[in-house]
């Protein structure tokens, strides 16, 4: 521990600060895999109620969707009792549009926070690699004769460790905030393809 309290120690401040990033970006990845848990609908509740749908029983199709919680779900809930109503397809494609990007929207919260970081942390730790280098020539240059390899090395090595600091935050940021931005796109087909087909059902006649 005390080693790595060190090694932290020699990247000076922006080592320090890329540790809060990393902590953030650890803490926005737990948070939103909590989130977006269970928001995949299995289609089963999805089926049964077009089944119904399509053999005109209506009220049995918005009992299926009742029990469901997915965005998806949630949404073809909503399509369901506004067609069962006697409202036109056209007229509620709008209401409907509104509300699933309100889900998506809430389901991409924080997410472009997450990338920021991945974006930004390879920056600042080559900020620190640069700053690191300039302070080493510089001891170097007022060391005059006294200069040696050893005084550089030391120095290029406090200066490099931002840099792989800057990887090391980046690289999981970057991976979390493209997996869950392809869960977050699963949710948005899943919500387009079971209004799609509610919408072609409810033109056919039982």
């Amino acid at each position: 521990m005390q080693h790595l309290l060190g090694i932290l120690t020699s990247g000076g401040p922006i080592v320090l600060v890329l540790l809060v990033l990393s902590v953030c970006s650890l803490a926005l990845i737990g948070v939103k895999l909590v989130q977006l848990r269970g928001t995949i609908s299995n289609g089963e509740a999805q089926k049964a109620a077009l089944e119904k749908w399509a053999t005109g029983d209506k009220r049995a199709a918005i009992q299926c969707m009742e029990s469901a919680a997915t965005p998806a779900d949630n949404i073809t809930l909503v399509a369901m009792q506004a067609l069962a109503s006697g409202q036109n397809a056209d007229a509620i494609d709008g209401d409907l549009e509104w509300r699933g990007n309100q889900e998506i929207s809430g389901l991409q919260r924080h997410i472009p926070l997450l990338e920021l970081i991945a974006m930004i942390s390879p920056l600042l730790g080559l900020l620190g690699t640069v700053l690191g280098m300039i302070q080493s020539f510089q001891e170097l240059a007022l060391a005059e004769g006294a200069a040696n390899a050893s005084l550089l090395a030391a120095g290029i090595w406090q200066a490099l460790l931002t840099t792989a600091a800057g990887l090391l935050v980046a690289i999981p940021a970057a991976v979390g905030a493209a997996l869950l931005n392809t869960r977050v796109e699963r949710v948005a087909q899943q919500i387009e393809s079971s209004t799609g087909q509610l919408f072609a059902l409810n033109q056919k006649k039982p």
